[in-house]
């Protein structure tokens, strides 16, 4: 009996080949598309869940508040709320921190040396609470006590190549304070869908000595409540509520830190929350996160479009399906005069569903499969190990299954109760017409399709009009052509002002190089250094203080990035700048409750007690994306500055001039590794999840608007066949291709024009929200509207005339040779 059912459904299927294979097509796009979103969105999501007690760990956030006002919120917070939360909150079973561990790393048996960049001092907690997957070494002992380091083994490889690396000594080959570590652990190279990037671990204890050597005798890496730049995360016990844990953050606050009388005199408060580890990546966007985290805002949106595609794709069907009903109303009445009963008919009818989308189902998986790697290259992500049956699949097949499974049903039945509906008796006898409101369903599901499209149409308009302005709005300074020399470390400070010096008066010999200088940081990283400040004249107790954003650099900075100053002068070595003198930014000054950048020239801001003079204001300039405000920004001179070396370039000859940059590196600084990167690409990677965003968006919105177009087009060749003979009755009495094809286009346009009317404000609403996500950004365009109501129309006309003019074009003898 149920083989016979699918013979039957197939057969029938097979019956109607161009309306079964529009189906097929559009199912099978809708299908691939979803596949495909499900797989991004669940790799998106699954970021940190690879240790079995996920659910159970917690990353510290502390938000700074003056004066009621939110000043900043950070991922890093201060190295004493950890071990103090564990003494005074039985709800925490363990803690680890991590601290930025950038470094020179040597094996100098070897004489291989790299400039590391993604390490952290850790605590020996860390392995387990942020699962390191230790393969050699003892994970008790591997981080305990100073002077050890743990290594992926991708980063074991690239120092020790085949060797054993345990118990090997890597060097840090700093000129100030050389050390060497001895290597007490491998660890499975770390999961990419992590927010996260470890590729080596020194112990914990190893930064205290180093600070101990530099003089400081505060143990500042247990006791510190104002050094914010450690990563706190917590695993808490199995039966702990987290929510309540965090009620209590206030009053521990309160106790450790916002009791201080300084505090409590400029209305200043720190407060803490818990952040879930498994939703740093999507929902964590606060200042210092360790990795650019992902939109999870744009990943709900791809969520969205895939259901979009989906709905669309079966809406084909439905409408088809119904519009068919007509021509199978004859087969129903039969069947029923035969002994059929209404559930048999509905069987039936849901079987050849079923049947068309199984193919469907299929040849997705198929496409799928085929595009899994070119997809991976457009999203930027690895799905090599996390494919259709890797460790995600559970949860892909799951999520698809099922979402078939209530698609199927859905679009199934309705097509089948109205074809098992019909009265055998009116059927055979002719006198059964097209319902009402059935007409008004399909009408409905074209709006439905054709809204969907032009809201996803001005989505697009306005994520591509948004990145656009972010990548070609004037910054405040020169980006292009702007080569960036990571600095020294091998040269002792004694050494290195010479060499220096040497190093850059060279490089100015080169053709082509027209300026170089040295600096803290470069626009397009986040900066670090920070301090609180107040203008001068007023009590210190209780002064309105803000957090300035600090950079130093040389004489040549603001020349070299043609940064303007708007009052005052620049740092002059005629002037013997020191660090009592600074430059200020439009923001800084303005929020220090200058009047003017002229009234802050010659003004003076105070940190404590130390006073410091205003030289100059230059103007305010993006130092990271336009996804932030610009911060308030204090610019320091510093001799030997040797974090970052901006060259501007202004030769075309590229690869000549990195050829003999690199040949004065290695004059001057052999010791240290030639690594330089261009500030154009480096800044523009700030927009990088965005212009993946968009990209996304837009395809599946191209692949939504061709399903759409796929069901307009069997609906319209439907309707054509329907009225073939009424075309051919027209045109025997004169009406011309033209016209006929005006009459059958015009009632689809009128849908599109519906559409257009629901899209608009939805699109509007929808977008708009999105924007909020940006600190600069761009309006809606009342074009983007417009662009989309007329590409809707345009191609609802030629999607329809297509078929339209065939049937205006065929001979009318052939239509009415039956009456």
């Amino acid at each position: 009996m149920l083989t016979n059912l699918f013979k039957l459904a197939w057969r029938n299927l097979l019956k109607n080949k161009s309306i079964s294979a529009i189906n097929l097509l559009g199912l099978s796009a809708g299908l691939t598309a979803a596949l495909l979103i499900f797989q991004y969105v669940l790799y998106e999501r699954s970021y940190d869940s690879f240790t079995d007690h996920a659910d159970r760990v917690w990353r510290l956030q502390i938000d700074k508040t003056t004066k009621g006002e939110l000043e900043w919120q950070s991922a890093t917070v201060f190295p004493a709320f950890g071990p103090t939360m564990k003494k005074d909150f039985p709800e925490v079973e363990d803690f680890c921190r991590l601290i930025d561990a950038e470094t020179l790393l040597a094996n100098e048996t070897r004489n291989i040396r790299f400039a590391e960049k993604k390490g952290y001092y850790a605590d020996p907690a860390t392995l387990d609470i942020l699962g390191v997957n230790l393969q050699q070494g003892n994970p008790e002992t591997a981080l305990s006590g100073p002077d050890k380091i743990v290594l992926s083994e991708k980063t074991a490889k690239k120092y020790f190549g085949v060797e054993n690396p345990l118990g090997k000594t890597l060097t840090v080959p700093d000129a100030n304070f050389p050390r060497k570590y001895e290597v007490t652990g491998v660890f499975e190279d770390y999961p990419v869908n992590s927010h996260l990037i470890l590729d080596y671990l020194v112990s914990y204890s190893t930064l205290g000595n180093i600070l101990r050597m530099s003089g400081d005798t505060t143990n500042a890496t247990e006791t510190a409540w104002g050094w914010y730049d450690f990563y706190i995360y917590y695993k808490l016990r199995p039966d702990a509520d987290a929510k309540a844990l965090e009620a209590k953050l206030p009053a521990f606050c309160d106790r450790y830190m916002n009791n201080e009388e300084r505090l409590k005199q400029a209305n200043i408060r720190f407060d803490a929350f818990l952040t879930p580890l498994r939703s740093i990546h999507l929902e964590s966007h606060v200042n210092q996160e360790a990795e650019v985290n992902a939109d999870g805002q744009g990943v709900n949106f791809l969520y969205l479009i895939a259901f979009f595609v989906l709905a669309i794709a079966w809406v084909n069907f439905i409408n088809l399906s119904t519009a068919r009903s007509m021509e199978r109303a004859r087969e129903v009445g039969v069947h029923k005069v035969l002994g059929a009963f209404k559930r048999q008919l509905i069987t039936q009818f849901m079987a050849e569903s079923f049947v068309l989308n199984l193919v469907a189902v299929l040849i997705a998986i198929g496409v799928t499969w085929v595009m899994m790697p070119t997809f991976g290259r457009l999203v930027e992500r690895d799905f090599s190990g996390m494919g259709l049956f890797g460790p995600l699949s559970a949860q892909l097949w799951t999520t698809f299954g099922l979402t078939c499974l209530v698609g199927i049903v859905l679009s199934g039945l309705y097509p089948a109760f109205v074809m098992s509906s019909y009265q055998p008796i009116a059927v055979l006898k002719g006198a059964l017409k097209g319902s009402p409101r059935g007409n008004w369903l399909r009408k409905g599901l074209i709006v439905f399709q054709f809204a969907a499209s032009i809201a996803l149409m001005v989505g697009t308009v306005v994520v591509l009009r948004q990145l656009n302005y972010m990548r070609n709005q004037p910054l405040g300074f020169e980006v292009k052509q702007t080569m960036v020399l990571e600095g020294v470390q091998s040269l002792q400070d004694s050494a290195y002002t010479s060499a220096f010096s040497a190093f850059k008066q060279d490089l100015l010999q080169i053709p082509g190089i027209q300026g170089v200088t040295a600096s803290s940081t470069v626009p397009g990283n986040e900066i670090y250094w920070t301090s609180s400040f107040f203008r001068a004249g007023q009590d210190a107790t209780t002064a309105s203080r803000i957090t300035m954003y600090r950079m130093a650099c040389d004489y040549d900075f603001l020349k070299t990035y043609n940064i303007e100053v708007l009052e005052g002068r620049p740092f002059d070595p005629k002037f013997g700048e020191n660090n009592r003198t600074v430059l200020l930014n439009e923001s800084a000054a303005k929020d220090l409750g200058f009047a003017s950048s002229a009234e802050a020239v010659n003004g003076y801001i105070m940190a404590g007690t130390d006073s410091i003079k205003v030289i100059g204001v230059v103007s305010d300039f993006h130092q990271e994306g336009l996804q932030k405000v610009v911060m308030p920004m204090m610019i320091s001179y510093r001799e030997g500055m040797r974090n970052f070396y901006s060259a501007k370039i202004e030769s075309r000859d590229y690869a000549s001039t990195i050829a003999s940059v690199q040949g004065l590196w290695a004059k001057h600084f052999p010791a240290d590794p030639f690594d330089y990167f261009f500030l154009d690409d480096h800044f523009q990677k700030q927009y990088r999840s965005d212009i993946l965003f968009g990209q996304v968006f837009g395809f599946f919105t191209l692949l939504a608007i061709l399903v759409a177009c796929l069901g307009l087009f069997g609906l319209a060749s439907y309707q054509a066949l329907q009225r073939r003979k009424e075309i051919g009755i027209r045109k025997v009495l004169g009406a011309t291709a033209t016209q006929v094809t005006s009459m059958l286009a015009k009632e689809f346009v009128r849908l599109v024009l519906v559409s257009i009317v629901i899209a608009a404000p939805l699109s509007f609403f929808i977008m708009q929200k999105w924007l909020q996500n940006f600190a600069y950004r761009t309006n809606i365009p009342w074009w983007a509207f417009v662009v989309a109501a007329v590409l809707a129309v345009v191609i609802a006309v030629v999607t329809v005339s297509l078929q339209s003019v065939r049937a205006a074009l065929a001979n009318p003898v052939n239509a009415l040779r039956s009456e």
